[in-house]
């Protein structure tokens, strides 16, 4: 294997990717165009450190690496297991379980779950807005209490009820190449859903909904409203219904409880992150979704102490 472009399965992907040192030249290579350069701007004079891995600013004086500032920022994991990982699982369409990925890396579940985590965070995309034709809904992770004990079944769960079980809020693009962005909201008021549809969806937009009662007056902000009312049995009328964003969340829900089996709240915003990425990227080779990932995670780093906090209750 030569070419990076002639990569088309996980075994030419090991096979190029052979060597840490090859990783870093890569690397370098992608982010840098092969000439190193400190994030204060500064190139004119650098020294080399650790036989090439480091390199100290002559202006700043501060020292960094190719992956200073990214999702790999400050990593022990050799690049060549980073690379595989973030290979491997962005192209697996349910996701990728820590304890799974921990055997393939000969690496312990903590360091896979944070490794998966910093990948999810690369995943993340700030800038999207949707347009065209756009269908809304919502949907809930946990909280069955059919599943539980009687000794462990909570009162008052049914329906919309957040006491035990998470929602989450989805816009996705009709078509063929149509994005979805899904958020993890604390709950299901007319006024939040509404301003969210207004920051992520273009004011030109054709919106389509069910009959829920938080999405009243929704075509003040957009061109047209259509809606369906799923309780009197209606699920398509004159090109309006929802079916493109049950689909989506048929994929998520059978990777949650397919793959993890349990998310916790503070950090389901992150497997929102996941799917999302997964459906945005279905029509790309499996070598653009690595990249794209790679791309989108240059410019961001997530530490222990942030993967791990628990400060999001909801």
């Amino acid at each position: 294997m030569n070419a990076f472009t002639e990569i088309t399965s996980d075994l030419d992907f090991a096979d190029f990717f052979n060597t840490d040192d090859k990783c870093r030249e890569w690397l370098m290579d992608h982010r840098w165009n092969g000439k190193p350069k400190c994030t204060c701007g500064h190139e004119d004079k650098l020294y080399i450190m650790n036989g090439g891995k480091f390199y100290k600013c002559s202006s700043c004086k501060a020292t960094f690496s190719v992956t200073s500032g990214t999702f790999l920022h400050g990593t022990r994991i050799s690049l060549r297991k980073w690379f595989y990982a973030l290979y491997i699982f962005v192209n697996n369409k349910k996701g990728f379980s820590s304890y799974g990925l921990a055997k393939k890396l000969k690496v312990t579940q903590k360091t896979a779950w944070f490794m998966l985590h910093r990948i999810r965070h690369a995943m993340t995309d700030k800038t999207l807005r949707l347009s065209g034709e756009v269908e809304l809904d919502e949907t809930f992770v946990g909280g069955k209490n059919k599943n539980r004990h009687w000794d462990k079944k909570v009162k008052g769960n049914q329906g919309r009820a957040l006491i035990d079980k998470c929602a989450i809020y989805g816009m996705v693009e009709r078509g063929k190449g149509g994005r979805v962005k899904i958020i993890h909201v604390k709950n299901l008021c007319g006024a939040g859903l509404q301003a969210l549809a207004r920051h992520f969806i273009s004011d030109t937009s054709v919106i389509h909904t069910d009959e829920y009662r938080s999405y009243i007056g929704i075509d003040r902000y957009f061109e047209a409203h259509f809606a369906v009312n799923h309780g009197q049995g209606q699920y398509v009328i004159d090109g309006g219904h929802t079916n493109t964003i049950e689909c989506f969340w048929s994929q998520l829900k059978k990777g949650i409880f397919g793959v993890y089996h349990f998310t916790s709240k503070h950090l389901l915003y992150r497997y929102c992150h996941e799917f999302e990425f997964r459906w945005n990227t279905r029509q790309e080779t499996e070598l653009g979704r690595f990249l794209t990932a790679l791309n989108q995670g240059l410019n961001k780093r997530l530490s222990w102490s942030m993967a791990s906090d628990h400060s999001r209750k909801w």
